[in-house]
């Protein structure tokens, strides 16, 4: 069944914006640095941003241009060097990547071409184009990209290239903790047009009463633990955490150094004092979970996130953000890049649940107790190597989006994952705790 004239020219107009509004990010990320730098790994953990380049334009190809527009291949020889599976990051250097100026040419006739089939496509109930889906997931994933170049761009050495305004000051006191009481909620989506496969079904998922902090874990708090010894007592590590510890030789967040009496935090190539009501950031989930026992607690669950986030007490409904269903503004989130580090705690007071839990969206990634499977009902959608392939034990998800992360890849359902060890994201963690009886009925 396809949608009406007027649905349909509305849906191009909107595809049409996202995705010139993320190649300019795409741009503004590539061309702050000269070929060489492009064409540098400046990690193991990262490619060079001359592949996340051409990898993003190759992407849009297979799935738009082949796939969905039926159209004649534009590069076929390069998708195995731009195939994530098939080419290891630390790699990628030695393969013959396309140089900048060339992949730069492939994006722009792949673009074109992409163009020219949105003004044909029917928007017909294929589940790959229904509600414009395929251009929705090319969009999230060059997003996505970003976020990762974005991240390489932290770790690279070199003076300052990335510029934007610091993040909005406090406008509301935030402290302490929220009590969630128990019940059910619908966790997951059936609705949201553009949720990845991993984001349904939606289902129904009974929790006890819990607390949870009303912001993320801080700087200054995350400094008592490190004053207080965090990092040297055994009592507050996992077996792994501490053995990861030692071998990483963690005494910190990552890009933290001492200066005087404090410390310093390198951020894209500027150095300054740590500030203490930011959410800190470039933990790994062992440094979190280290934490969060330390202050008598734990990391919350992905259920307890997500209602946090999501539930509405007065409906009973679950929303699509944590202030309602319309889309993030400049008002209620730190999101796609508009500052290059977290607001401090209080910034955001419209972005607030109804319970009062704050800054669940953007800021920073925050870590959940709970490895990556699919929900109830999972399917893969449309192909196991979004999701399907990393399901197990050896991912905890993340959730909620960072600074980094874009407003077309973040909702209150969207979920993120990575290995416990990994701090180089844009990671930091909230804590949680069971509820008290006392608490529990109140």
């Amino acid at each position: 069944m396809t949608i009406d004239r007027t649905g349909a020219e509305r849906l191009r107009g909107r595809i049409a914006v996202e995705l010139a509004r993320t190649r300019a990010r795409t741009a503004l990320l590539t061309e702050a640095v000269d070929d060489a730098d492009l064409m540098r790994q400046h990690s193991p953990l990262m490619s060079p941003l001359v592949w996340d380049l051409a990898h993003v334009g190759n992407q849009e190809e297979l799935w738009l241009v082949r796939d969905v527009g039926g159209r004649p291949p534009v590069r076929q020889d390069i998708d195995d060097l731009y195939d994530a599976f098939k080419q290891p990051r630390r790699d990628r250097p030695t393969l013959p990547l396309l140089p900048p100026d060339e992949a730069r040419a492939y994006l722009t006739t792949v673009r074109d071409k992409v163009y020219d089939l949105l003004d044909r496509v029917a928007f017909t109930d294929r589940p790959l184009v229904a509600d414009g889906f395929a251009f929705g997931m090319i969009v999230q994933h060059e997003q996505q990209h970003d976020e990762t170049m974005l991240a390489t761009h932290q770790l690279r050495a070199g003076p300052a290239v990335l510029h934007a305004p610091p993040p909005p000051e406090p406008r509301a006191r935030v402290a302490g903790e929220v009590l969630v009481p128990a019940g059910e909620f619908t966790m997951g989506t059936d609705t949201d047009p553009w949720a990845l496969d991993n984001e349904r079904p939606a289902h129904r998922v009974e929790l006890p009463a819990y607390v949870i902090d009303a912001a993320p874990v801080t700087n200054g708090a995350y400094r008592q633990f490190i004053a207080d010894g965090g990092y040297d007592d055994p009592r507050w590590w996992s077996p792994a955490g501490w053995r990861h510890r030692g071998e990483a030789g963690l005494t910190a967040p990552m890009h933290w150094r001492r200066d005087g009496d404090g410390w310093a935090y390198r951020r894209f190539g500027r150095w300054s004092p740590v500030r203490d009501d930011e959410p800190v950031v470039h933990v790994c989930w062992y440094e979190a979970q280290a934490y969060a026992a330390w202050a008598g607690k734990r990391l919350p669950t992905e259920a307890e996130w997500e209602k946090a986030a999501r539930w509405d007490p007065a409906t009973g409904r679950s929303r699509r953000y944590p202030w309602g269903d319309d889309e993030p503004t400049s008002a209620h989130a730190n999101l796609g890049q508009r500052h290059l580090w977290p607001a401090p705690v209080g910034a955001y007071p419209a972005g607030a649940s109804p319970l009062g839990v704050h800054q669940l969206i953007g800021d920073v990634w925050e870590w959940t107790g709970t490895t990556f499977r699919g929900h109830p009902g999972f399917a893969a959608f449309p192909y196991r190597e979004y999701s399907e392939v990393f399901f197990g034990d050896d991912y905890l998800v993340l959730r909620g989006g960072s600074f980094g992360t874009d407003q077309v890849a973040c909702r209150g359902t969207f979920r993120n994952w990575d290995y416990p060890i990994r701090r180089q994201i844009f990671s930091g963690f909230r804590c949680a705790r069971d509820a008290s009886p006392e608490e529990a009925h109140r």
